[in-house]
Protein backbone atom coordinates (compact mmCIF):
# COMPACT_ATOMS: atom_id res chain seq x y z
CA UNK A 1 0.00 0.00 0.00
CA UNK A 2 1.00 3.64 -0.42
CA UNK A 3 0.94 5.34 2.97
CA UNK A 4 1.00 9.02 3.97
CA UNK A 5 2.48 9.67 7.41
CA UNK A 6 2.19 13.04 9.13
CA UNK A 7 4.66 13.88 11.89
CA UNK A 8 6.98 11.44 10.17
CA UNK A 9 10.28 12.59 11.62
CA UNK A 10 9.45 12.27 15.32
CA UNK A 11 10.41 9.39 17.62
CA UNK A 12 7.35 7.31 16.72
CA UNK A 13 7.26 8.28 13.05
CA UNK A 14 10.92 7.41 12.48
CA UNK A 15 10.42 3.95 13.95
CA UNK A 16 7.03 3.36 12.34
CA UNK A 17 8.37 4.16 8.87
CA UNK A 18 11.12 1.58 9.27
CA UNK A 19 8.57 -1.06 10.33
CA UNK A 20 6.29 -0.30 7.39
CA UNK A 21 9.16 -0.31 4.89
CA UNK A 22 10.18 -3.76 6.10
CA UNK A 23 6.60 -4.90 5.50
CA UNK A 24 6.91 -3.78 1.86
CA UNK A 25 4.84 -0.59 1.88
CA UNK A 26 5.56 2.67 0.04
CA UNK A 27 5.89 5.69 2.31
CA UNK A 28 5.31 9.38 1.73
CA UNK A 29 6.50 11.38 4.75
CA UNK A 30 4.68 14.66 5.37
CA UNK A 31 7.04 16.97 7.24
CA UNK A 32 6.94 20.61 8.25
CA UNK A 33 8.68 22.82 5.71
CA UNK A 34 12.29 23.41 6.67
CA UNK A 35 12.18 21.02 9.65
CA UNK A 36 15.15 18.79 10.42
CA UNK A 37 14.64 15.24 9.17
CA UNK A 38 17.94 13.54 10.00
CA UNK A 39 16.14 10.50 11.45
CA UNK A 40 14.75 9.83 7.96
CA UNK A 41 18.03 10.12 6.08
CA UNK A 42 18.98 7.27 3.72
CA UNK A 43 15.48 5.77 3.76
CA UNK A 44 13.75 4.92 0.49
CA UNK A 45 10.75 7.15 1.00
CA UNK A 46 9.11 10.15 -0.64
CA UNK A 47 9.03 13.43 1.28
CA UNK A 48 6.37 16.10 1.03
CA UNK A 49 6.84 19.39 2.86
CA UNK A 50 3.93 21.40 4.15
CA UNK A 51 1.89 22.58 7.10
CA UNK A 52 -0.81 20.42 8.68
CA UNK A 53 -2.95 23.56 9.01
CA UNK A 54 -2.92 24.17 5.25
CA UNK A 55 -5.38 21.81 3.60
CA UNK A 56 -3.89 22.50 0.19
CA UNK A 57 -0.55 21.12 1.38
CA UNK A 58 -2.25 17.91 2.44
CA UNK A 59 -4.06 17.61 -0.87
CA UNK A 60 -0.75 17.94 -2.67
CA UNK A 61 0.78 15.22 -0.49
CA UNK A 62 -2.11 12.77 -0.88
CA UNK A 63 -1.89 11.78 -4.55
CA UNK A 64 -2.43 8.01 -4.97
CA UNK A 65 -2.45 7.46 -1.20
CA UNK A 66 -4.28 4.39 0.19
CA UNK A 67 -3.77 4.87 3.94
CA UNK A 68 -3.05 7.78 6.28
CA UNK A 69 -1.20 7.60 9.58
CA UNK A 70 -1.81 10.86 11.45
CA UNK A 71 0.99 11.33 13.97
CA UNK A 72 1.59 15.08 13.73
CA UNK A 73 0.88 16.86 17.01
CA UNK A 74 2.01 19.74 19.17
CA UNK A 75 3.08 18.02 22.39
CA UNK A 76 4.17 21.19 24.18
CA UNK A 77 3.22 21.47 27.84
CA UNK A 78 4.59 25.00 28.26
CA UNK A 79 2.93 27.37 28.19
CA UNK A 80 0.11 25.25 29.52
CA UNK A 81 -2.41 27.18 27.45
CA UNK A 82 -1.61 28.34 23.91
CA UNK A 83 -3.71 28.57 20.77
CA UNK A 84 -0.96 27.04 18.58
CA UNK A 85 -1.27 23.75 20.49
CA UNK A 86 -5.01 23.60 19.89
CA UNK A 87 -4.64 24.64 16.25
CA UNK A 88 -2.24 21.83 15.39
CA UNK A 89 -3.95 19.12 17.39
CA UNK A 90 -7.59 19.98 16.67
CA UNK A 91 -7.65 21.93 13.42
CA UNK A 92 -4.89 19.74 11.97
CA UNK A 93 -6.94 16.64 12.75
CA UNK A 94 -10.01 18.23 11.16
CA UNK A 95 -7.97 18.71 7.99
CA UNK A 96 -6.84 15.08 8.03
CA UNK A 97 -10.41 13.86 8.48
CA UNK A 98 -11.56 16.09 5.63
CA UNK A 99 -8.75 14.67 3.48
CA UNK A 100 -9.58 11.07 4.43
CA UNK A 101 -13.16 11.59 3.27
CA UNK A 102 -12.12 13.29 0.03
CA UNK A 103 -9.61 10.66 -1.12
CA UNK A 104 -11.63 7.76 0.35
CA UNK A 105 -8.77 6.17 2.27
CA UNK A 106 -8.85 2.45 2.94
CA UNK A 107 -7.89 3.16 6.54
CA UNK A 108 -6.92 6.10 8.76
CA UNK A 109 -4.82 5.36 11.84
CA UNK A 110 -4.95 8.27 14.26
CA UNK A 111 -2.29 8.43 16.95
CA UNK A 112 -3.73 9.85 20.14
CA UNK A 113 -2.51 9.50 23.71
CA UNK A 114 -3.33 7.17 26.59
CA UNK A 115 -4.09 10.32 28.63
CA UNK A 116 -7.42 10.42 26.81
CA UNK A 117 -8.54 7.68 29.18
CA UNK A 118 -8.66 7.53 32.97
CA UNK A 119 -5.50 6.29 34.59
CA UNK A 120 -5.67 3.75 37.38
CA UNK A 121 -3.67 1.75 39.88
CA UNK A 122 -1.36 -1.17 39.17
CA UNK A 123 -4.11 -3.46 40.41
CA UNK A 124 -6.81 -1.75 38.31
CA UNK A 125 -5.09 0.11 35.48
CA UNK A 126 -6.93 2.42 33.12
CA UNK A 127 -8.46 0.95 29.97
CA UNK A 128 -10.11 2.09 26.74
CA UNK A 129 -13.63 2.36 28.15
CA UNK A 130 -12.69 4.74 30.97
CA UNK A 131 -13.45 8.46 30.92
CA UNK A 132 -11.12 11.43 30.48
CA UNK A 133 -9.51 12.79 33.67
CA UNK A 134 -6.76 14.93 32.17
CA UNK A 135 -8.81 18.13 32.27
CA UNK A 136 -7.83 18.68 35.89
CA UNK A 137 -4.25 19.44 34.81
CA UNK A 138 -5.33 22.41 32.68
CA UNK A 139 -3.03 21.59 29.79
CA UNK A 140 -4.04 22.44 26.24
CA UNK A 141 -1.96 19.48 25.05
CA UNK A 142 -4.09 16.91 26.88
CA UNK A 143 -7.38 18.71 26.31
CA UNK A 144 -6.77 19.19 22.59
CA UNK A 145 -5.73 15.57 22.06
CA UNK A 146 -8.90 14.47 23.83
CA UNK A 147 -10.96 16.77 21.60
CA UNK A 148 -9.23 15.44 18.47
CA UNK A 149 -9.92 11.87 19.64
CA UNK A 150 -13.63 12.70 19.82
CA UNK A 151 -13.50 14.20 16.31
CA UNK A 152 -12.15 10.91 14.96
CA UNK A 153 -14.83 8.90 16.77
CA UNK A 154 -17.53 11.10 15.22
CA UNK A 155 -15.91 10.79 11.78
CA UNK A 156 -16.13 7.01 11.99
CA UNK A 157 -19.90 7.37 12.34
CA UNK A 158 -19.79 9.42 9.14
CA UNK A 159 -18.01 6.65 7.26
CA UNK A 160 -14.30 7.31 7.81
CA UNK A 161 -12.58 3.91 8.35
CA UNK A 162 -10.46 5.02 11.30
CA UNK A 163 -8.69 3.26 14.15
CA UNK A 164 -7.23 5.12 17.13
CA UNK A 165 -4.01 4.09 18.85
CA UNK A 166 -3.10 5.65 22.20
CA UNK A 167 0.57 5.29 23.18
CA UNK A 168 1.96 5.71 26.67
CA UNK A 169 5.59 6.79 27.35
CA UNK A 170 7.86 5.46 24.59
CA UNK A 171 11.62 4.86 24.85
CA UNK A 172 14.08 3.87 22.13
CA UNK A 173 16.15 4.93 19.13
CA UNK A 174 15.73 7.88 16.73
CA UNK A 175 14.73 10.32 19.48
CA UNK A 176 16.05 13.36 17.66
CA UNK A 177 14.95 16.23 19.90
CA UNK A 178 15.36 14.29 22.28
CA UNK A 179 11.85 13.87 23.71
CA UNK A 180 11.40 10.94 26.10
CA UNK A 181 15.18 10.49 26.06
CA UNK A 182 15.54 13.74 28.02
CA UNK A 183 14.94 11.74 31.20
CA UNK A 184 17.77 9.35 30.36
CA UNK A 185 20.04 12.31 29.59
CA UNK A 186 19.13 13.90 32.93
CA UNK A 187 19.80 10.72 34.91
CA UNK A 188 23.08 10.14 33.05
CA UNK A 189 24.17 13.73 33.81
CA UNK A 190 23.20 13.41 37.49
CA UNK A 191 20.49 16.07 37.17
CA UNK A 192 17.78 14.03 38.93
CA UNK A 193 18.35 14.15 42.70
CA UNK A 194 15.14 12.32 43.56
CA UNK A 195 11.81 11.08 42.28
CA UNK A 196 8.20 12.17 42.74
CA UNK A 197 5.63 9.86 44.32
CA UNK A 198 3.69 8.97 41.14
CA UNK A 199 4.27 6.65 38.20
CA UNK A 200 3.42 5.96 34.57
CA UNK A 201 3.25 3.30 31.87
CA UNK A 202 6.26 2.67 29.60
CA UNK A 203 6.77 0.86 26.29
CA UNK A 204 9.72 0.26 23.98
CA UNK A 205 9.33 2.40 20.89
CA UNK A 206 10.00 -0.57 18.59
CA UNK A 207 7.04 -2.40 20.19
CA UNK A 208 4.79 0.64 19.85
CA UNK A 209 5.79 0.99 16.19
CA UNK A 210 5.10 -2.71 15.56
CA UNK A 211 1.63 -2.58 17.13
CA UNK A 212 0.75 0.62 15.28
CA UNK A 213 2.06 -0.80 12.01
CA UNK A 214 -0.17 -3.84 12.59
CA UNK A 215 -3.17 -1.50 12.85
CA UNK A 216 -2.93 -1.20 9.08
CA UNK A 217 -4.68 -4.56 8.74
CA UNK A 218 -5.59 -5.58 12.29
CA UNK A 219 -7.94 -4.09 14.84
CA UNK A 220 -11.52 -2.93 14.47
CA UNK A 221 -12.74 0.27 12.83
CA UNK A 222 -13.88 2.79 15.41
CA UNK A 223 -11.98 1.15 18.26
CA UNK A 224 -9.21 2.63 20.41
CA UNK A 225 -6.12 0.75 21.56
CA UNK A 226 -3.81 1.70 24.42
CA UNK A 227 -0.24 1.07 23.27
CA UNK A 228 1.75 0.40 26.43
CA UNK A 229 3.52 -2.20 28.54
CA UNK A 230 5.02 -1.78 32.03
CA UNK A 231 3.45 0.20 34.87
CA UNK A 232 6.28 1.58 36.98
CA UNK A 233 6.58 4.08 39.81
CA UNK A 234 9.13 6.81 39.13
CA UNK A 235 11.37 5.17 41.70
CA UNK A 236 11.20 1.87 39.79
CA UNK A 237 11.60 3.52 36.38
CA UNK A 238 14.53 5.76 37.37
CA UNK A 239 16.16 2.77 39.07
CA UNK A 240 15.92 0.72 35.87
CA UNK A 241 17.31 3.59 33.79
CA UNK A 242 20.22 4.12 36.14
CA UNK A 243 21.07 0.41 36.23
CA UNK A 244 20.97 0.03 32.43
CA UNK A 245 23.15 3.07 31.73
CA UNK A 246 25.54 2.40 34.61
CA UNK A 247 25.03 5.34 36.97
CA UNK A 248 23.79 5.71 40.52
CA UNK A 249 20.01 6.01 40.84
CA UNK A 250 18.35 9.06 42.45
CA UNK A 251 18.43 8.75 46.23
CA UNK A 252 15.42 10.62 47.54
CA UNK A 253 11.64 10.39 47.39
CA UNK A 254 10.21 13.88 47.22
CA UNK A 255 6.94 14.25 49.17
CA UNK A 256 3.91 15.44 47.24
CA UNK A 257 3.72 18.84 48.97
CA UNK A 258 7.33 19.60 48.02
CA UNK A 259 6.83 18.54 44.38
CA UNK A 260 3.77 20.78 44.14
CA UNK A 261 5.62 23.68 45.79
CA UNK A 262 8.43 23.39 43.24
CA UNK A 263 5.80 23.36 40.48
CA UNK A 264 4.11 26.49 41.84
CA UNK A 265 7.43 28.32 42.06
CA UNK A 266 8.39 27.21 38.57
CA UNK A 267 5.13 28.46 37.08
CA UNK A 268 5.39 31.81 38.88
CA UNK A 269 9.00 32.26 37.80
CA UNK A 270 8.14 31.47 34.18
CA UNK A 271 5.42 34.15 34.15
CA UNK A 272 7.94 36.69 35.36
CA UNK A 273 10.88 35.71 33.15
CA UNK A 274 9.06 34.28 30.15
CA UNK A 275 11.40 31.29 30.26
CA UNK A 276 10.33 27.66 30.29
CA UNK A 277 10.39 26.26 33.85
CA UNK A 278 12.14 23.01 34.69
CA UNK A 279 8.92 21.95 36.44
CA UNK A 280 5.56 23.70 36.03
CA UNK A 281 2.60 23.20 38.34
CA UNK A 282 0.71 20.98 35.83
CA UNK A 283 3.75 18.73 35.39
CA UNK A 284 4.25 18.59 39.15
CA UNK A 285 0.64 17.50 39.62
CA UNK A 286 0.99 14.86 36.92
CA UNK A 287 4.15 13.46 38.53
CA UNK A 288 2.31 12.94 41.80
CA UNK A 289 -0.37 10.74 40.22
CA UNK A 290 -0.23 7.10 39.11
CA UNK A 291 -0.76 7.08 35.35
CA UNK A 292 -1.11 3.32 34.96
CA UNK A 293 -2.79 1.64 31.99
CA UNK A 294 -3.58 -1.79 30.58
CA UNK A 295 -2.58 -2.62 27.00
CA UNK A 296 -4.22 -6.07 26.98
CA UNK A 297 -6.66 -5.11 24.23
CA UNK A 298 -3.83 -4.04 21.88
CA UNK A 299 -1.81 -7.15 22.76
CA UNK A 300 -4.76 -9.32 21.78
CA UNK A 301 -6.05 -7.48 18.71
CA UNK A 302 -2.95 -5.73 17.31
CA UNK A 303 -0.36 -8.33 18.33
CA UNK A 304 1.41 -5.62 20.33
CA UNK A 305 4.80 -6.95 21.54
CA UNK A 306 5.77 -6.56 25.19
CA UNK A 307 9.56 -6.32 25.32
CA UNK A 308 11.04 -5.51 28.77
CA UNK A 309 11.48 -1.75 29.07
CA UNK A 310 15.19 -2.22 29.85
CA UNK A 311 15.66 -2.91 26.13
CA UNK A 312 14.06 0.41 25.20
CA UNK A 313 16.20 2.21 27.79
CA UNK A 314 19.37 0.60 26.41
CA UNK A 315 18.50 1.41 22.79
CA UNK A 316 17.60 4.99 23.70
CA UNK A 317 20.84 5.44 25.64
CA UNK A 318 22.97 4.01 22.84
CA UNK A 319 21.27 6.23 20.25
CA UNK A 320 21.71 9.32 22.42
CA UNK A 321 25.35 8.39 23.00
CA UNK A 322 26.08 7.82 19.31
CA UNK A 323 24.45 11.12 18.39
CA UNK A 324 26.33 13.08 21.06
CA UNK A 325 23.42 14.09 23.28
CA UNK A 326 25.22 12.89 26.42
CA UNK A 327 27.76 14.75 28.51
CA UNK A 328 31.07 13.00 29.01
CA UNK A 329 33.71 13.34 31.67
Amino acid sequence: MKILITGANGLLGSNLIRKLLRKGHEIRAFVYKGEEIKTLENLKIEKSEGNILFYEDLIAASKNIDVIYHLAANTSVWPSRHKSIVEVNVEGTKNILRLAKKIKVKRLIYVGTANTFSFGTKQQPGAERSTYQGGKYRLDYMDSKYEAHQLVIRAVKEGVPAIIVNPTFMLGSYDSKPSSGQMIVAIHNNKVPGYPPGGRNYICIKDAAEGIANALTKGRIGESYIIGNENLSYKEAFGKMAKVIGVNPPKFTFPKFLVLLVGIMGSIQSKITGKKPNVSLPLARISCDDHYYSSSKAVKELNLPQTPIEVGIKESFEWLQTNKYLRHG
